[in-house]
Formats: C-alpha cells, structure tokens, sequence
C-alpha cells in the first residue's frame, strides 16, 4: 500500500478529531456564507503544516467547498458573503476570505477591490494569506 495514501488518510482521521470543536466555534454554520442547516465540512487553509491543527482549518459548506476547490465553477456573486466573514474573530477565516478577495479581484470584480482595500488583516495573518493564493 502507498504512503501517500496511508498519510492522506491519517491526515483525514486526524482533521475529523476537530469536528467538535469546529461545530462549537462555528455554532454548526459555514464559516464563510453562514449557512446553516447544510452539512459542514473541515478545509484546512494551505501551507498544510506536518500536522494538521484546529486554527488552520476552516468548517465550510459544500456550495463553498467546490468553488474553493473549482475557481473555473466560481459564481461571483455568491461571495459576497465576505463582506460579513471578512471581519470573524477566526483568523483563518479571515485569511480564507481575503483569499478569495483576490481571486475576485482577478476575475474584474469591484466590489471585491473595494471590500479588499478596507480590509486589514495583522501581519502575521497578511503573510499567511501570501503563502498560498
């Protein structure tokens, strides 16, 4: 058997542990459009560190999942939800949001130039979001 299975999969069991705290945190809504009442699922925001970790994750819905993961499928107008997730107490929310900012800024969306010029993320958390877009 691979490896690369074998580390996919504990990788996987490992970010399942979090689903508690992710349903706590997130009050059992998408972390990015604050739909509820949808199956929620664990995105952990890249550089994947060698071990995954709660406050490198992010508990989002499906419909977000596949844009995230599909930018070709992306509907713009879905996101503006960012506005509101843009401002979470959750850092990693905040740097997922930012994220997708800019990629809506690529794709010649203005209202997401104007949301991504107001933002202000810490240093720290403005070098995460640079790490992987």
């Amino acid at each position: 058997m691979s490896t690369g299975f074998q580390g996919k999969f504990h990788r996987q069991n490992m970010l399942s542990r979090f689903a508690k705290d992710l349903v706590r945190r997130s009050r059992s809504k998408c972390e990015l459009c604050d739909k509820g009442s949808v199956k929620l699922e664990v995105y952990e925001l890249l550089p994947l560190g060698e071990d995954p970790y709660v406050d490198g994750c992010v508990f989002i819905c499906e419909s977000c999942y596949k844009q995230i993961t599909h930018p070709k499928k992306m509907v713009p107008s879905y996101w503006r939800c960012l506005n509101n997730a843009l401002w979470s107490e959750v850092p990693a929310v905040q740097v997922l949001s930012v994220r997708m900012l800019r990629r809506l800024v690529t794709a010649d969306q203005h209202w997401a130039e104007e949301l991504l010029e107001h933002a202000y993320l810490e240093p720290d958390l403005e070098e995460w979001s640079l790490l992987a877009d």
